[in-house]
């Protein structure tokens, strides 16, 4: 009997997850320029089947089948409840990721989407595709001009430049002097007086000035001190995003019955609602106040397609409490991994990503390859599964990259 090649079998399943990161980094440009995909459902069905050819050619341990057949049955719950596919695709690329080079995989992440921002710039200022300059009433109590270069808003041209920014820290963090994080900050400022966007300035420095004391040779106590913050900050986003969602009715009530006297955690959810120019009023602008807690569920329900831009409140009434505690977890349990493996980079993407989230539903959609944190979940989940990787100290480059 002739014996079965494993070797292609395996080649054949990586060559199957780069083609479904590679569409999923197409469908985020896609996304981001002013183009209408007709076939996006399809596309997705298509990176779901071939995450699953790669997990199908992946060989498991008995730890691992266990976890993949839950977080899978987690996925087909939420499927069935609410009709949303994103966290079946979801498990199935994470549980593909075992084995990848992420750093490499990762790497084709950043520049592809790096390449497809600039093809829309180029586009939009050639005056082929896409609008250069936007002229409204962005929410700021006036007419105004900002630059979108394509990207359909200038939020979203500033969001792409961060998320961009954070991803090459990251990757190139340990590599780079001093003066390459100055570049990075001022690239961050200048496109701010393009776009105006405060909230992607704002965690631009946030992520810029983490990434320089968490990279290189810094001192290990600032790193440390860095990791505890950035842990800080992601389960606070989560617990902000929660109260926020609670509360949400005192600013309508404050907006709709302006008495004298307020409590004072009105008077200070009202001056949050202005500086996030209306984001918590929005979450009751619905008859059915959709996107504050009332409106959760366990497992969310379906149509709950209202739309609002504060990213963690969305989790949870997009796909409900259990699911998005599951996610809170999770992230948790990585932190406290990229910790004692001394990962703090890792840590500040984490960070970085949970405080933009607060504001930005940037990388809570339906596009997997918006958020960097998913692969960060797939390079390091089954290694957490394994007693003997949870034992202190720096990560060999066979551990992170094996192939």
């Amino acid at each position: 009997m002739k014996k079965i090649d494993y070797s292609v079998i395996s080649k054949i399943g990586f060559v199957c997850f780069y083609m479904a990161i590679i569409t999923e980094v197409f469908l985020v440009i896609i996304d981001k320029s002013n183009y209408t995909n007709p076939i996006e459902g399809r596309l997705f069905q298509l990176t779901f089947i071939l995450c699953l050819l790669k997990v199908c050619t992946t060989r498991y341990t008995v730890r691992e089948c266990v976890t993949i057949f839950l977080f899978c049955a987690l996925g087909a719950v939420s499927y069935f409840v609410t009709g949303r596919n994103e966290i079946l695709r979801l498990v199935m690329m994470i549980a593909a990721c075992k084995n990848v080079d992420m750093i490499k995989c990762l790497k084709v992440v950043f520049w592809l989407t790096f390449a497809g921002c600039v093809a829309i710039v180029l586009l939009s200022v050639t005056g082929i595709y896409g609008t250069v300059l936007l002229t409204m009433d962005f929410g700021r109590g006036g007419v105004e001009s900002r630059y979108a270069l394509g990207m359909g808003h200038p939020n979203a041209l500033h969001c792409m430049v961060w998320a961009l920014t954070t991803l090459g820290l990251y990757l190139y963090g340990d590599k780079l002097k001093w003066y390459h994080y100055i570049l990075a900050l001022v690239m961050n400022i200048g496109v701010f007086f393009l776009s105006f966007s405060r909230t992607s300035l704002l965690v631009g420095l946030f992520t810029i000035a983490m990434s320089y004391l968490t990279s290189g040779k810094r001192r290990e106590k600032v790193k440390k001190i860095c990791a505890y913050l950035g842990a800080a900050a992601m389960l606070g986003s989560v617990l902000l995003s929660v109260f926020i969602a609670a509360n949400a009715y005192r600013v309508y009530n404050y907006d709709w019955h302006r008495f004298e006297e307020h409590d004072a955690v009105t008077k200070i959810l009202v001056r949050i609602n202005n500086i996030l120019n209306g984001r918590i009023r929005m979450l009751t602008g619905s008859s059915g106040w959709e996107g504050s807690i009332s409106s959760w569920s366990l497992f969310s329900k379906s149509g709950t397609e209202y739309y609002f831009d504060m990213g963690w409140v969305r989790l949870f009434y997009w796909y409900g409490i259990i699911p998005a505690c599951v996610f809170t977890a999770v992230l948790l349990v990585l932190i406290i991994f990229c910790y004692r493996k001394k990962q703090y980079l890792a840590i500040t993407l984490i960070a970085a990503f949970s405080v933009y989230t607060i504001i930005e539903a940037h990388a809570i959609s339906q596009y997997l390859a918006r958020n960097y944190i998913f692969f960060l979940i797939g390079m390091y989940w089954w290694r957490m599964l394994q007693k003997s990787q949870w034992q202190k100290g720096g990560v060999n480059e066979e551990d992170i990259n094996c192939q």
